[in-house]
């Protein structure tokens, strides 16, 4: 044993004493059990939720801006987007984007979409485009390995 390393430093394991993979606790936390911080926040505001409650919106009321913003956000549901119809002409092709992106771009610069809506149209659009494209090259190595030449 050298001078430097004590008794109990070799009964003690180094690094991880565990198996990897395999918890020091299998069974793990037991269902239902609540963290000790949880339980004791419970008991301190058990029973005086309503008088917070009442006191923050007599606080958001009296002109208080992290009161309102702590009401509004409980009482109001996060606003999603919402489904917008607009008319876009039927694609079949390639060449059918154009007219598309312009009506997208159209119902952008009218206000009808954001410009979140018309960036996850154009997604949809290039996805569209994608396929057509690879439907084409199937067409095309198709007609090459049968022996004939593709035509547009």
């Amino acid at each position: 044993m050298s001078d430097t390393q004590s008794v109990d430093s070799q009964l003690r394991p180094r690094g991880r004493p565990w198996v990897k993979g395999q918890s020091g606790n299998p069974a793990g936390r037991r269902p239902g059990c609540r963290n000790k911080a949880t339980r004791a926040a419970e008991m301190y505001l058990d029973g005086e939720a309503e008088g917070l409650i009442r006191l923050a919106v007599e606080q958001a009321f009296a002109g208080d801006p992290t009161a309102m913003r702590l009401c509004l956000a409980r009482t109001v549901a996060p606003r999603r987007e919402r489904p917008v119809a607009i008319a876009l002409p039927p694609i079949r092709t390639a060449a059918d984007i154009a007219p598309a992106i312009d009506a997208i771009a159209g119902a952008l610069t009218k206000g009808l979409i954001t410009t979140g809506q018309a960036a996850e149209l154009a997604q949809v659009l290039d996805t569209f485009v994608r396929a057509v494209d690879a439907v084409e090259f199937e067409r095309r190595l198709t007609l090459l390995e049968n022996g004939r030449a593709p035509g547009p």
